[in-house]
C-alpha cells in the first residue's frame, strides 16, 4: 500500500546547498536527494558536467518527500524569501505515492 506524500522540488545555484539543507533539516523533514544538474531559465543557461574554474556555477535540485503539504509550503517559503531574490531558483510541489521507504514509511512500511 503507497503512502500519499508531497514532493517539493527546488532546482537553485550550488552555492546555495548548504544553507538550502539546513532549512530542510530545520523544518523536520526525514531526508532529501541532491543532484547536481543545469538547463535554461530566464537567467541564462546553466551547465553542470562542463569543466570549470569553479563549480559554484553549477545548479543542484533538491527533491524533498513530506508527509503534508505545510511543511513543504514552509520550506519552499523560507528558501524563496531568503534567496531567491539575488540567486536563480524555481521551486515546485507535486503529488507523491511513497512505495518502500523505511524512515518515511515506519517499521510496518507504506
Amino acid at each position: 500500500m503507497a503512502k500519499p506524500a508531497k514532493k517539493l522540488v527546488i532546482v537553485t545555484e550550488k552555492i546555495l546547498l548548504k544553507k538550502i539543507a539546513k532549512i530542510i533539516e530545520e523544518a523536520g523533514a526525514t531526508g532529501y536527494t541532491v543532484m547536481e544538474t543545469g538547463g535554461k531559465g530566464s537567467r541564462n543557461v546553466r551547465s553542470s558536467g562542463q569543466p570549470n574554474v569553479s563549480d559554484t556555477q553549477a545548479n543542484v535540485k533538491f527533491e524533498v518527500l513530506t508527509s503534508d503539504r505545510d511543511m513543504a509550503e514552509s520550506i519552499a517559503d523560507e528558501v524563496a524569501v531568503k534567496f531567491f531574490l539575488d540567486f536563480a531558483g524555481v521551486i515546485y510541489i507535486c503529488d507523491a505515492e511513497v512505495l518502500y521507504g523505511h524512515s518515511f514509511c515506519g517499521p510496518e512500511g507504506c
